[in-house]
């Protein structure tokens, strides 16, 4: 893909979510119970032992960890820091400063990566993971999700488990002048009924959650350790995990016994379980396949390559690698408008959902230079964004190893538009991009040109100015315009490298936890599946390891 794609894509990232606007300040709140339990990985024993071990203190680590706690001894290794403290990332202003500041300096809570195909990307290097970083909109998964995962639910405890997660950090946002507009205007382009406000996958219009209070305050993955038992949890931080101990059991089956990992200033440390105990991996879908991978767990042609012993062949980790791509357009407005992250969603019947966002971008002058003395202070526009994503999607992609150190990214590749339905998909949902810009709603943000004809002003690439019924110019338009709505998953897919139960295939004491392992994206938007999902297997696990009631356990 041509290298300005890679350079579009990075722009409409920032246009898409963010604000440089001063972030709010946080030194009043006070302390999150969590930091009790919390504690850099250098101040932990050489060896300790542990009933569950959680391979990354993210979006599904974090309620899987607090709710395992309750019963068990449970220790939870996060390679970055906490969120709490961090300005720009506890508000709504500070995300665009985050994404930008430092991302690639090993202790910056994004870990930014570029696909093959020239994408930029990010990854949560923090504690809340992703959803800590995240543009906080919350939406339950459609219920074809449930039925085709490949995964079993109990659909109470899946209820009950995105209810825990709604009453401790998710919020019903105010609207104002953008996503008012946007919403009267998905109405009008025939993305209906409307809906209002809804935590659901219904079809139509609807206001969606947000993780975002009314302040502008951000909850992540990380409050919901509100909830852990105090005494029976570890949260390590600053701890990277190498690779995963194993050993044969009579029946020749690995298992796993442990992890290794290591602190910041080098010291290894051994994470080992309890008889009974499991390993869960949750890092994600770029770092679960990833440390099965260095663990020796993968095709064995693939791990020879790379002078890794083979400990168990697994040809499909890292396969099946998906991320829906998102495109869109972005407009200066002639008026200002409110900081908004996403906050309504339009679920459509042709395979595409649309959303909008608001910011102020800074544009400053050149450094100084021969012809500017003084550089100019930043001059603020408004930009409004409306984009679309498709569901899926069909076209999967993979990863590589690019180094046996688990901090280095791997080599990434989604394969966008590489199944003929996805490109048609982003065609279905760029054409309901035009009506939504052609509805009376979006009148008021055109500016007018001097022969008296209005128009929008548009901030990277024009809508199309001819919708060919062929659809020729805007697969084109698809094509040039791709970006990331950050949704990636797969990678570790159930049916593949987990079985229905989330344990890693032929082997014991070991399971995958996070959304590496669906093979679609559940939604519109994946973290309150993701965290609903965590929850929901530490009280399936708790349930099952309960042998003096019949009753489940629900908290």
């Amino acid at each position: 893909m041509e290298s300005r794609i890679s350079f579009h894509s990075q722009i409409l990232t920032f246009l898409l979510i963010f604000s440089a606007s001063s972030a709010l300040p946080n030194s009043s709140q006070q302390d999150p119970d969590y930091l009790k339990f919390v504690s850099n990985a250098t101040e932990f024993p050489e060896v300790d032992y542990y009933d569950y071990i959680i391979v990354g203190g993210g979006t599904a680590g974090c309620p899987l960890a607090a709710t395992l706690s309750s019963k068990f001894r449970v220790l939870v290794l996060e390679r970055g820091g906490v969120p709490h403290g961090n300005s720009n990332l506890m508000s709504q202003e500070g995300f665009l400063t985050t994404l930008m500041d430092d991302v690639h300096s090993r202790n910056s809570p994004v870990q930014a990566f570029t696909s093959e195909e020239g994408v930029p990307n990010a990854r949560g290097r923090i504690l809340g993971g992703s959803s800590a970083i995240n543009a906080g909109f919350y939406s339950r998964a459609d219920q074809a999700f449930f039925k085709n995962s490949q995964l079993k639910w109990d659909l109470a405890i899946v209820n009950q488990s995105y209810e825990w997660v709604e009453k401790e950090i998710v919020f019903k946002p105010n609207l104002k002048n953008w996503q008012s507009a946007v919403r009267d205007g998905m109405v009008e382009a025939g993305i209906i009924p409307y809906n209002g406000f809804s935590l659901d996958h219904v079809m139509g219009t609807k206001i969606g959650g947000s993780t975002f209070d009314e302040l502008g305050r951000r909850h992540s993955a990380a409050d919901l350790l509100s909830h852990a038992t105090p005494f029976n949890i570890k949260v390590a931080i600053y701890a990277n995990v190498e690779r995963i101990l194993l050993a044969s059991t009579v029946k020749r089956r690995p298992k796993a016994i442990g992890v290794l990992y290591r602190d910041q200033i080098g010291t290894y440390h051994h994470a080992m379980l309890h008889a009974r105990g499991e390993v869960f991996l949750s890092a994600g879908a770029i770092g679960s396949p990833q440390l099965l991978l260095l663990s020796g767990i993968g095709s064995r042609p693939y791990l020879s390559s790379w002078g890794i012993p083979v400990a168990h062949h697994l040809p499909y980790v890292g396969h099946y690698l998906y991320d829906n791509p998102r495109n869109g357009i972005s407009i200066l407005a002639p008026m200002p408008l409110e900081q908004s992250l996403i906050q309504v969603a339009g679920i459509t019947e042709s395979g595409t959902y649309l959303e909008a966002a608001s910011n102020v971008i800074p544009f400053t002058s050149p450094p100084r230079s021969f012809f500017i003395r003084t550089p100019s202070p930043p001059v603020y526009l408004t930009v409004a964004t409306l984009m679309e994503k498709i569901t899926g999607p069909v076209a999967s992609g993979s990863m590589r190893l690019a180094s046996t150190d688990v901090r280095v990214n791997p080599v990434v590749r989604f394969n966008y538009f590489g199944n003929a339905v996805d490109l048609e998909r982003c065609v279905n949902g760029t054409r309901k991009i035009g009506e939504i810009l052609r509805s009376q709603a979006m009148e008021g943000f055109k500016f007018r040109d001097w022969f008296g004809r209005k128009e929008f002003r548009y901030v990277g690439p024009a809508y199309p100015e001819k919708e060919d019924e062929d659809g020729l110019v805007l697969r084109e338009f698809c094509r040039q315009s791709v970006s990331t709505i950050w949704h990636y998953h797969g990678g570790c897919v159930a049916g593949k490298v987990v079985d229905s139960n989330y344990r890693v295939i032929g082997m014991e004491a070991l399971r995958v936890v996070d959304g590496s392992i669906f093979g679609v994206s559940p939604g519109t938007n994946p973290q309150a599946t993701v965290m609903m999902l965590g929850r929901h297997v530490g009280l399936q696990i708790i349930n099952q390891r309960s042998a003096v009631t019949t009753h489940r356990v629900v908290y």
